[in-house]
């Protein structure tokens, strides 16, 4: 049986994620949501789960740390003891705004949900992840846009809060791997995905009529990364998902 944890599964990436893991047989996929009445939750709920496997569903509001230890208490009521994989996909941006004009309402705001709630998260349910016999993996969902070398060939500037708040949590993944010699930790960098964000970018930065990586293909790289993810080839390491190939931080 493998356990699987993945913040943010009410929409886009985590969705597909728990979806595609629910289709493997004997695997219970713990997912993180904000509100459990939306229709796309409604659409993960009624996921028929392969044998052997279920789909268990906790609410965490990442920008509330208190949230997190709650839904680690839920977690464990529900039975989990372990868990053998942890994404922290859950992660968001206000408005893009430069640099000239961004406050600090959304510097603070991007790095409490995209690097101090998967902090955070890691902190909590390091305990679980100590338990699993599964050479344990933790995955860091981030983005092109954190990567300081790539700057100028993908135009992050234009998002300065978003980007430095990935940057953020490419630098925590780093240090969770030489923090954790039992640990795989990777960073996945998904492609500019066909999401309500990913269009947009898609359109306003790319004059595209949407983000040319469907979530589905999204999520087939990414599943096979992180299948075959080891501490010795891939931990430590910023991967791009669309190709495997590894990025500069």
């Amino acid at each position: 049986m493998a356990v699987v944890y993945i913040s943010g599964v009410s929409k886009g990436i985590g969705r597909e994620l728990a979806r595609r893991y629910l289709e493997r047989p004997d695997h219970i996929v713990v997912g993180s949501i904000r509100d459990d009445t939306t229709p796309e939750v409604e659409t993960l709920k009624n996921t028929v789960p392969a044998s052997g496997s279920k789909l268990i569903l906790v609410h965490n509001e990442c920008t509330n740390p208190d949230d997190t230890k709650k839904a680690f208490d839920d977690v464990v009521a529900s039975g989990i003891n372990h868990f053998d994989i942890i994404i922290a996909n859950a992660g968001g941006s206000p408005n893009v705004k430069p640099l000239d004009v961004v406050g600090p309402d959304d510097m603070i705001y991007d790095f409490q949900v995209n690097a101090v709630a998967p902090l955070v998260l890691f902190q909590t349910f390091k305990p679980l992840l100590e338990k699993s016999t599964k050479s344990p993996k933790w995955i860091s969902v981030t983005t092109a846009g954190g990567s300081i070398s790539l700057m100028e060939t993908v135009r992050s500037w234009v998002g300065p809060a978003y980007g430095a708040s990935k940057a953020a949590l490419n630098w925590i993944t780093c240090a969770i791997h030489f923090e954790n010699k039992w640990l795989t930790a990777v960073a996945i960098h998904p492609g500019l995905v066909q999401t309500g964000p990913g269009n947009w970018v898609a359109r306003t930065f790319g004059n595209l009529p949407m983000a040319p990586v469907t979530i589905e293909h999204c999520v087939d790289r990414m599943l096979d990364i992180i299948d075959n993810a080891t501490r010795e080839e891939t931990s430590g390491k910023y991967i791009r998902s669309t190709d495997g190939t590894e990025m500069t931080w």
